[in-house]
């Protein structure tokens, strides 16, 4: 009996100490990130390895990083319209979005997702694909991480570098480039809007040859960029409390 209990506390504290040294080295690198560029994602590593395994000579990887101030205020303003209005204001969670989607897939076979700009960005970067239960707590842990260490500014920074906008190409310069023959900070506000178009399935969708489908939302971001009062909306992230960190 004495062993028993002697075994379980060993296995209970070893537990315990794997738990606190992952809170500490993911803690530690989502603070060093603040101010460190992340030369690759772990959907990148992801992608790659699976291209590797699968001597798919179709792929290319390209991505090359850009700071958030050699890219033009056009894309930001497009992902923000397209993927996530609020997020100036949340704290990594949309509520009502969640709420909107869960209401929706009780009602249909097709699952709609209500992820933020900063749960891509925790997924994308630390991640892997997939829907368990266990990888979507990770998700949300990172999503907290984040919204704690980083200012709205360097999320959205981070997120325009490490998105796929098309097949093996991530990042606002690679997808600029390939897709537009120009540089991520000579994007057009109609640019910008077919690449946000693509982003929720950049392997079905084209920005070189956008479908009618893309086009459509193409517009649709257009009008919502608008709404939502230009670039200059940009300029209010810093103005929320939980932007000035």
């Amino acid at each position: 009996m004495a062993r028993s209990k002697s075994w379980l506390g060993r296995t209970v504290r070893a537990v315990l100490w794997v738990v606190l040294l992952f809170v500490v080295l993911s803690a530690g690198s989502v603070l060093l990130l603040r101010w460190v560029d992340p030369p690759y994602s772990a959907f990148m590593a992801e992608a790659q390895i699976a291209a590797w395994a699968s001597r798919d000579s179709a792929y290319v990887f390209r991505h090359s990083w850009v700071d958030l101030k050699r890219i033009s205020p056009n894309l930001p303003l497009a992902v923000v319209a397209s993927e996530d209005q609020r997020f100036p204001e949340h704290w990594g969670f949309d509520v009502e979005a969640i709420e909107k989607a869960y209401a929706l897939n009780q009602r249909s076979h097709k699952v709609r997702g209500a992820s933020t700009i900063s749960q891509q960005v925790a997924k994308n970067l630390f991640l892997w694909s997939g829907r368990s239960y266990f990888r979507k707590g990770l998700e949300a842990y990172f999503t907290v991480l984040i919204e704690g260490c980083w200012p709205k500014r360097r999320i959205l920074e981070i997120y325009l570098n490490s998105a796929e906008f098309g097949y093996g190409t991530y990042g606002a310069e690679a997808a600029a480039q390939r897709f537009f023959h120009k540089s991520a900070a000579r994007l057009s506000r109609s640019d910008a809007a077919v690449l946000a178009a693509v982003l929720p399935s950049p392997e079905h969708y084209s920005a070189a040859a956008p479908s009618r489908y893309v086009q459509q939302r193409r517009e649709w971001i257009l009008g919502q960029m608008q709404a939502l009062g230009g670039p200059d909306m940009l300029d209010e992230i810093d103005a929320y409390p939980n932007a000035a960190h």
